[in-house]
């Protein structure tokens, strides 16, 4: 996984107007902390920060912070705040890493494929969950998990058990929590289960119609015997 890069400036006024400020300057405050440092307040540009977060590895993207005359240091962004109305990223904690030590992350789904329930049945697919916690070298964590699910009928579920294994990454969910699963529309089912009903009904009634129909024939012979 390639590395990129974010200048940082420290952080010396605290508070709700220094923040706006540095906003509107477009710049996004941020914490830097993790094993070895100090808490560190800086500053990233937001340009550059949504450019390290939208590469191939996402999220989990390998950040190298450099400040003026500081060494280097590499993170990762976790805890992403973000405005509720723009989208727009209002702070971020950023965490070091060690090349060397296995670290964990979310991990998005990449379903491949249309069930053949779907094809062949009408069925639709219900995605419990799009992520995966992982655990792996800094290095080693996946942009995503990709898996196939064309061959996936009514009434199976994926687990965490048939995500396919990747070479250095432990999956940390439990086996059999479901993600996604291949079902009958209830209104389908409903419809089906009324079709049924109304052929039952109507057998009855046939049914009924037939007897007295027999009755009333025996009756009438009787009454010509008379």
């Amino acid at each position: 996984m390639d590395q990129v890069t974010l200048r940082t400036e420290p952080r010396t006024d605290r508070g709700t107007r220094p923040t706006r400020r540095l906003r509107r300057s477009g710049r996004v405050p941020a914490i830097v902390y993790g094993r070895g440092i100090d808490p560190l307040a800086v500053s990233v540009s937001s340009r550059e920060l949504y450019s390290a977060l939208t590469t191939d590895a996402g999220l989990n993207a390998l950040i190298s912070l450099e400040g003026e005359g500081d060494d280097a240091i590499l993170t990762v962004a976790r805890e992403i705040q973000r405005d509720p109305v723009r989208g727009d990223i209002t702070h971020v904690d950023l965490v070091k890493v060690s090349l060397d030590v296995a670290i964990q992350a979310e991990v998005s789904i990449d379903y491949i494929g249309t069930p053949a329930g779907v094809l062949e049945e009408g069925a639709f697919v219900e995605t419990i969950a799009t992520i995966v916690v992982v655990e792996a070298l800094p290095t080693e964590i996946p942009s995503s998990i990709p898996v196939q699910i064309g061959d996936l009928k009514v009434g199976d579920t994926l687990t965490v058990s048939d995500l396919p294994a990747v070479e250095g990454v432990t999956y940390l969910e439990e086996e059999d929590r479901p993600l996604l699963t291949v079902i009958i529309p209830r209104v389908v089912e409903e419809e089906v289960e009324e079709e049924l009903l109304e052929g039952e009904e109507l057998l009855e009634g046939e049914e009924g119609e037939e007897g007295e129909t027999a009755a009333e024939a025996e009756g009438g012979d009787e009454a010509e015997g008379a």
